[in-house]
């Protein structure tokens, strides 16, 4: 079933693309439709065509190394599942499984192909249309990887949480504790030395006074100052789990892209040893 060239004007990758260019495409492409729970494709199908998720539900999968189901994907409209296999014309690597009843434009590399024969600007337009996502992805993990989780902190609070801040840091210093120990000493020798004429004479009742009512502000002034340290803890260990999962992504993504290079040196390798020994023969009848 051909595809409404209008419906493509919402792909990212197609989005400008001229009328003409869109017409071309939609006459290569096809709007595919699946029943829910139907699969689209499996790992190890050949990745012959990929998909432009137009309506309905979808939920790309893999298998991780203790044979568990792992969500990989789960693209929104107008967005491409099975793209990387088809471009490379290698098998899928995940499963692709339509979860209600759901339409999809199935393209290939050879609809690619046409477009750019009948239309060869129509590749520096998408091209274009790449370069933009690359950069919006490049921003993103720019300021991903640069966030502080200080600066973050530090951009809400308010007047009260800085005070708060303020009051625990010094509560909990040397030097709270020296003028503190000054200040008793000096307060306690006077009223000793005073007798009866001391204000505040021994057990010193007053002192105690002053010294429950520091201490009933300072505790719950030092808890608030101790629950924004959790939080700020709770945000580091958010963003050292996001730099650990792009730090696995990029990893597993080279671990392919090596396993895909000695993939190709071995069928290069093979392809030598079987012209070798063509060639010698051919020189041998030449004999």
């Amino acid at each position: 079933m051909p595809c409404n060239p209008l419906e493509l004007k919402h792909v990212p990758l197609f989005a400008l693309l001229d009328d003409d260019e869109l017409a071309v495409l939609g006459a290569q492409v096809e709007l595919k439709k699946f029943a829910p729970r139907q699969r689209i494709y499996k790992i190890g199908d050949p990745g012959k065509h990929a998909y432009i998720l137009m309506s309905g539900q979808v939920q790309v999968t893999t298998v991780d190394e203790d044979h568990q189901e792992v969500m990989v994907d789960q693209p929104g409209h107008g967005e491409f599942f099975g793209f990387a296999s088809m471009l490379e014309q290698t098998p899928h690597q995940t499963n692709a499984l339509a979860i209600e009843e759901t339409e999809c434009v199935e393209v290939g590399r050879e609809d690619i192909a046409i477009l750019l024969q009948k239309k060869p600007m129509a590749g520096m337009d998408m091209l274009a249309a790449v370069g933009r996502q690359f950069h919006a992805s490049q921003h993103l993990v720019r300021l991903r990887a640069s966030r502080n989780a200080n600066d973050l902190i530090e951009e809400e609070y308010t007047f009260a949480e800085r005070i708060a801040d303020s009051v625990a840091s010094f509560g909990g210093s040397w030097t709270f504790i020296i003028i503190v120990g000054i200040v008793l000493a000096i307060y306690t020798t006077i009223n000793v030395a005073l007798k009866g004429k001391a204000w505040d004479p021994y057990p010193f009742i007053l002192l105690n006074l002053f010294l429950s009512m520091i201490a009933a502000i300072q505790a719950p002034v030092i808890m608030m100052s101790q629950n924004r340290q959790d939080k700020k803890d709770r945000l580091r260990s958010e963003l050292d789990f996001d730099v650990n999962r792009r730090a696995e992504s990029e990893i597993q993504n080279l671990s392919r892209k090596l396993n895909l290079v000695t993939d190709k040196l071995c069928d290069l390798d093979d392809t030598l040893r079987e012209k070798l020994p063509l060639s010698a023969n051919a020189k041998q009848a030449n004999s």
